[in-house]
Formats: structure tokens, C-alpha cells, sequence
């Protein structure tokens, strides 16, 4: 164990829920470097298992107040470390809107975990991966204290000297590339996909149909439009007047 990890705050954070959404937990456990560790938990009767996982991680942050030493936080939780390290950029620019205009899940927990990722900044913080079920200690805990909130099971909570800690919290995984995920921000629908063939330009409103057209034609042109504005010039760029000539429709 290195000194700098002996002179930072160490936290384990997850999540729970049963049926997602239904009854779920969160929890998280903090090993100070003053020797102390201490064990926070809670559940709610009807939830989600991402909703747990950022509270987990709110959690463990609000109870770091008037600390300033680094922290460090574990999680394995994809969609909160690409949330709070990468997301949250664009959404807090567009209004806690995604790409399309719609509202963000869980907006009220992100804005809150934004507030005290920014106060915990100035003394240093850093969001690590750990793979979840893999006999990390630490991690292990904080499974076994969600699941019990979830299923509403009482379960005693540590609060005391790391000499008296049944788990070695220290135990510290090796660091881990962050797997890829799926963005929590829809992909942008496309407005359309154009056919040109034989002179005649079809809109059609799936690839599927596009590709029907122009599959096995030769000097068939085809793409797709993400906007009105991207449409007119694709068709310039085929050399069509988009006012002087009619787009069929294809409702496919």
C-alpha cells in the first residue's frame, strides 16, 4: 500500500435494486486516514439500480464535509464515473437536456453529486473502476449492505477503528480500464435517408428502405440526412436542385 493512498480518503460506493425498478439499497463505505472507517447504507421502496448507484456515491461525499485530504472513490459503476467525469458537461450546457430535448434520469442526484464533486476538487478526487463481484473487499461490503436495503433486511453498520474492521478495505484492486458503454444519451434519430437512382430521388424514413432501393444497383447514391439542412446538401452534392426538383416518399 502506497503512502499517498495511506494519505487519502478511500471510499467504496454501489448500488442495488431488486426487479429495476423496485426496492433497492446503496451504500458505501470510507477509510480515513486518521485510522477511523465508517459504513453508510440506506434503501428505498421504489427505485432504480443507476438511481442507487449516484446516491451511493452522494452519499459518501456529503459525509466527507470539513475533510481535506484527497479522496479517492471505486465504484462499479460505468454510468456514474462517465456521468460525472464526461456527460454532465453537455448536459448542464444544454439545460439538463440530452441530445434530443429530453429530460436527464436522475437529474436531481447528478446536479447534487456535480455540487460536491466540485467542493471535494480543490483537495483532490479521483474516480476509479472496480469490476464488481471480484473479491474486492471493499466492494464485496458495499454489495452485501445495498442488497440487504433492498430487500429491507436490518444489517449492522460499522463506525470505528480500522483495527476493528472485519474487512480489509485496503486491499485495493489493481487500476482498471473503464469498459465501454452504451452513451446514457439516446442516439440521434437521423431525419432521413436518401436514394438517387436512375435520376429519381427518393426520402425514405429507414435505412431499411434506402437499402432496398440501392442494394446490388449500380450507380445508386445513397446517405443519410441528420438534418433539413444536411438533406439540401447531400442533394447539391449530387447535383440536384432540392427546389426544382419533387423528392418522392417512401413511408418505409
Amino acid at each position: 500500500m502506497a503512502d499517498k493512498t495511506l494519505e487519502s480518503i478511500i471510499v467504496f460506493t454501489d448500488g442495488a435494486c431488486s426487479g429495476n425498478p423496485g426496492p433497492g439499497g446503496w451504500a458505501a463505505v470510507i477509510a480515513f486516514p486518521n485510522g477511523q472507517v465508517r459504513e453508510l447504507g440506506g434503501g428505498n421502496p421504489q427505485t432504480t439500480n443507476n438511481r442507487m448507484e449516484l446516491v451511493g456515491a452522494l452519499k459518501a461525499l456529503q459525509a466527507l464535509e470539513g475533510h481535506t485530504e484527497s479522496t479517492v472513490i471505486y465504484t462499479d459503476s460505468v454510468y456514474v464515473i462517465r456521468g460525472i467525469t464526461e456527460w454532465i458537461w453537455n448536459w448542464r450546457r444544454r439545460g439538463w437536456k440530452n441530445a434530443e430535448g429530453g429530460e436527464i434520469l436522475n437529474q436531481d442526484v447528478w446536479e447534487e453529486l456535480f455540487i460536491q464533486a466540485s467542493l471535494r476538487k480543490e483537495f483532490g478526487l479521483e474516480w476509479k473502476y472496480v469490476r464488481g463481484h471480484t473479491g474486492v473487499p471493499g466492494n464485496e461490503r458495499c454489495d452485501e449492505i445495498a442488497v440487504a436495503y433492498s430487500k429491507g433486511k436490518k444489517i449492522a453498520l460499522f463506525d470505528g477503528s480500522l483495527l476493528h474492521y472485519s474487512y480489509a478495505i485496503y486491499d485495493l484492486p489493481p487500476d482498471q480500464e473503464l469498459p465501454e458503454m452504451r452513451s446514457a444519451e439516446p442516439k440521434k434519430k437521423a431525419h432521413s435517408y436518401l436514394s438517387m437512382l436512375g435520376g429519381i430521388v427518393v426520402r425514405h424514413k429507414s435505412w431499411t428502405g434506402c437499402e432496398l432501393r440501392v442494394k446490388g444497383q449500380a450507380g445508386a447514391k445513397f446517405k443519410k440526412a441528420m438534418s433539413p439542412d444536411e438533406e439540401n446538401t447531400i442533394l447539391k452534392s449530387w447535383g440536384v436542385d432540392p427546389q426544382k426538383i419533387a423528392i418522392q416518399e417512401d413511408p418505409r
